[in-house]
């Protein structure tokens, strides 16, 4: 049985849709068969693997709404093992719609019930707000990873997404459990960075992880190249870094394989 993740935080900016794209990627590179999840009217997870939002004939409105199953929405990517249910803007009237519905928090629920058997992961990219939408995405998965900014502002946002999720669990998923809290466009040469992971992992022990996701020029072009950051640029720190949250996420040593060298000189001797 798969394992439903949703990545959640009601701040925008901060790495949500990139993180989905990166890990399911690598996870899917590894063999295992993942399910993305776009539930952001922006598509930004549908964008950023490439997939033509004018092109796709069913969303996750339409999933959400039960006019399509999710099997019928979900579409292969040109990466491996990955499949997508897109999102476009027409997602946002849900926020609406789905306040005359019956059940309407479980609506997310119903549907991935019926194909968490057909994946190893399944990420749920919700919107940057604690809405309708977000709701049905945290009641629907088992875990939930909380992408966020160094920075003390992050602090406040943060406490109001635990909030919700006590509401969440109280009423509809006591199963819910954080994943864990990932820092993303990170630099360690700020004080007031270092100040704000000290502070989270005082208050959060063991659920932040090791791994540091940092500011990185490859993780920003890859998007408009319709490609994870590893199939850009595997070289690149943002790409090693993202393989490093995926070992931790999997319980895997957090090193990388090391690098064949192409070439090897042997110092001439002194004459």
């Amino acid at each position: 049985m798969g394992k439903i993740i949703a990545v959640a935080n009601q701040k925008g900016g901060v790495g949500k849709s990139t993180t989905v794209v990166n890990v399911a990627a690598y996870l899917g590179s590894r063999g295992f068969k993942v399910l993305c999840v776009d539930s952001d009217p922006q598509g930004n997870t549908t964008t950023g693997f490439g997939i033509k939002k004018k092109a796709v004939s069913a969303t996750t409105y339409d999933v959400m709404i039960g006019k399509k199953r999710i099997q019928e929405a979900a579409v292969e990517t040109e990466f491996e093992n990955v499949s997508i249910v897109p999102a476009t803007e027409h997602l946002a009237g849900c926020e609406i719609e789905l306040a005359d519905f019956e059940n309407r928090v479980n609506r997310l629920k119903m549907q991935l019930l019926t194909c968490k058997n057909d994946y190893d992961y399944i990420f749920i990219d919700c919107p940057p707000a604690l809405g309708i939408i977000t709701i049905n995405s945290l009641v629907a998965c088992d875990t939930l990873m909380v992408p966020m900014l160094a920075e003390f502002y992050a602090l406040e946002g943060l406490s109001q997404l635990l909030n919700t999720i006590k509401i969440i669990k109280n009423n509809y998923n006591p199963a819910l459990e954080i994943e864990g809290i990932l820092f993303t466009m990170f630099d360690s040469r700020l004080n007031v960075a270092n100040d704000v992971v000290e502070e989270v992992e005082k208050h959060f022990p063991g659920k932040v992880f090791q791994t540091k996701i940092p500011r990185n020029v490859r993780i920003s072009e890859a998007p408009s190249y319709g490609k994870p950051v590893m199939y850009y640029d595997k070289a690149s720190k943002g790409a090693e870094s993202y393989e490093l949250l995926c070992h931790e996420l999997l319980g895997e040593p957090l090193e990388l394989p090391k690098k064949k060298k192409l070439f090897s000189f042997k110092k001439k001797k002194k004459q």
